[in-house]
């Protein structure tokens, strides 16, 4: 090729060289990648998907084979390989046999002088230049690397690479090393126990293929969409999904984004009482009236949907003490006072009956003969709430939670949450 480049010309730059072929070799299942020693008989390669791969070199028996070892010391010799990383100390193995499974890193490793002359001895076969990297130790110097620079144009080598070990924070391919051992240290007379510590980490917790839900439809400011929320079957919320009627928007997908992430907090145990607390009286657009009788007014559309699920998942205690009422509720306190249901009504003819007849007054006669005023008509529980609420016709929704809010002096007054406006 090259004798006829020189009559006819070169159309590309080079007639022959040795590309890099690392992730070819590895689909190929060759032990090492192009014109060079294998990294460690045991390494490791980081995939970009994250986690890592064993490799672990397969001419090893092939080798001890042709060196006379029986099958015997053979699986005797791979098993320690595959514990240590190295040959050293291999049950069985010679010394002598040592050098023939040196690599280019581990505790017995090519020198960076022998891959700079193996590449010197390649050369000039090669008219072009040599995909191929010299390794270096972790500990190795400026000088270090200036030398070999230098040798190498010295023997004609075109190009060189080098790789100092751990020089990286992602290094691809990686040895298996060997810890460095503790060096033993006489005990202080007196020496403070050390508290182990134990980390503990949340673990995911996954609902079944069939799971109870809830679908609920709403109307926000005049935004509609769909929400979905599934339970695991011994209670307990576990994922929550949202769709909004304008399909394709950018409300729409940030739905669905924040749907998936709240759905994958509930299942790694994060309680919903700690969203609600955190998204409710979240104020951005669109806000305004909802078609939920529960939730008459919404901030946003985050703030209704954590209500809601407040109202369907959340226990009357927990929700009451973030002001989470419905209008039931909400009814009920300005009846009786209390937004906790009562479990059993009162007989009040058989305790009135029972109660202790009051002593009459002796009777004072009075100089000045007045007329009795008549005595206020009683009004019963209904009435009470209808009075109420004629009062409070004119009375604002509260801006914090939703509720009805009721007049104290010239102002109004939110029962559900505390909230003013402004001047109570």
């Amino acid at each position: 090729m090259v004798r006829l480049g020189a009559q006819n010309g070169f159309r590309n730059a080079q007639a022959s060289v040795l590309a890099p072929t690392g992730t070819i070799g590895l689909m190929m299942d060759c032990d090492t990648t192009g014109v060079e020693p294998d990294l460690a008989l045991v390494k490791f390669k980081k995939l970009v998907g994250g986690g890592s791969m064993q490799i672990v070199n397969g001419t090893v028996p092939r080798a001890l084979k042709r060196l006379g070892y029986q099958d015997e010391q053979i699986e005797a010799i791979v098993a320690h390989i595959a514990e240590t990383g190295n040959v050293i100390d291999a049950p069985g193995l010679k010394a002598a046999h040592y050098e023939v499974f040196d690599c280019a890193m581990g505790e017995r490793s090519i020198s960076p002088m022998g891959h700079v002359r193996m590449m010197a001895a390649i050369q000039p076969w090669i008219s072009g230049a040599i995909s191929k990297t010299v390794n270096m130790p972790e500990n190795a110097t400026v000088e270090e690397v200036e030398e070999i620079y230098f040798q190498a144009w010295k023997l004609g080598v075109k190009a060189l690479a080098i790789y100092r070990d751990n020089c990286k924070v992602g290094q691809p391919l990686s040895a298996k090393t060997k810890a460095p051992a503790a060096v033993a240290t006489p005990a202080p007379a007196a020496a403070p126990a050390v508290e182990k510590v134990v980390e503990y980490r949340p673990t995911r917790k996954r609902l079944p293929k069939g799971r109870p839900g809830i679908t609920t439809s709403f109307t926000v400011g005049g935004a509609e969409g769909y929400m979905t929320a599934n339970s695991y079957p011994d209670d307990g919320l576990g994922e929550v999904f949202l769709k909004m009627s304008k399909q394709g928007s950018t409300l729409a997908g940030m739905m669905d984004a924040f749907s998936i992430a709240v759905s994958v907090g509930l299942q790694y145990g994060v309680p919903l009482e700690t969203y609600v607390a955190k998204f409710t009286n979240m104020r951005f657009e669109p806000a305004g009236l909802t078609d939920d009788p529960d939730v008459r007014m919404a901030q946003s559309i985050v703030d209704y949907i954590f209500r809601r699920l407040a109202l369907d998942f959340l226990p009357f205690e927990t929700r009451s003490a973030l002001g989470i009422h419905s209008v039931e509720e909400r009814t009920r306190h300005l009846e009786t006072g209390s937004y906790e249901p009562i479990e059993e009504e009162l007989d009040v003819e058989s305790l009135a009956q029972s109660a202790p007849l009051s002593a009459e007054k002796p009777h004072v006669a009075l100089s000045v003969v007045e007329q009795p005023k008549p005595a206020p008509a009683a009004h019963n529980s209904t009435e009470l709430a209808e009075i109420r609420l004629g009062l409070n016709a004119d009375a604002p929704l509260c801006f914090s939670c939703g509720t009805k809010m009721r007049r104290a002096g010239s102002c109004y007054l939110c029962e559900g949450c505390g909230s003013t406006s402004g001047c109570s």
